[in-house]
């Protein structure tokens, strides 16, 4: 199987917890940012990360990462990465974005471009010339940071708080990811009573 870049993204603060939760788990190639830790998985390390993480909010795919001043060099290097490895002839991918601190500020604009691009790519690929959009979704996100664009496919669906969502909930619900975290934090085992 396939080696990748993978990213859990968590709440501020939480990101010792994901790196110990991934640890558990066997994955110990770990790099921990603000809001995220990044770790090196393949098909099966998706999966469990989805299933097993109580502290991440979702876990990404790193498409790539690239110096971007111009739209013109995110074009181009968007379109060079390999989208079809993820992305079927029929599946939906609505791109989502951010800037910070980047000469590439115009998120509406930036998302277009990155669309775009993997609209250039997969169309080279597959040899057509419109996408239907009919599948799986996708997501994708540009995120701008200095100048650094990091591409990434949202392999969550709808946030991992939701997984077991309740439809009845007190007057201020906790989610479900902060609350874990609270019981990693205080090490409680099992044979011991929560309270």
């Amino acid at each position: 199987m396939a080696k990748f870049e993978l990213i859990a993204t968590t709440a501020f603060g939480l990101e010792s917890i994901v790196k110990r939760e991934l640890h558990n788990l066997g994955y110990t190639e770990t790099k921990v940012e603000n809001g995220k830790v990044t770790f090196v998985g393949n098909e099966l390390g998706l999966c469990r990360s989805n299933l097993w993480l109580r502290s991440a909010e979702r876990v990404l795919v790193k498409m790539g990462e690239f110096k971007a001043t111009t739209f013109e060099e995110l074009f181009q290097q968007t379109k060079a990465l390999p989208w079809e490895e993820w992305i079927p002839i029929d599946g939906e991918f609505p791109v989502v974005g951010k800037s910070i601190k980047s000469q590439l500020f115009s998120v509406s604009d930036c998302q277009a471009i990155v669309k775009k691009a993997i609209v250039e790519r997969l169309k080279d690929v597959y040899g057509i010339q419109w996408f239907e959009e009919t599948g799986p979704k996708y997501k994708i996100e540009v995120a701008l940071l200095k100048d650094v664009a990091t591409l990434t496919i949202d392999t969550s669906g709808a946030g991992l708080h939701k997984r077991g969502y309740r439809k009845l909930a007190g007057e201020a619900p906790l989610k479900e990811t902060l609350a874990a975290a609270m019981i990693n934090l205080s090490y409680w085992k099992g044979e011991r009573a929560l309270i």
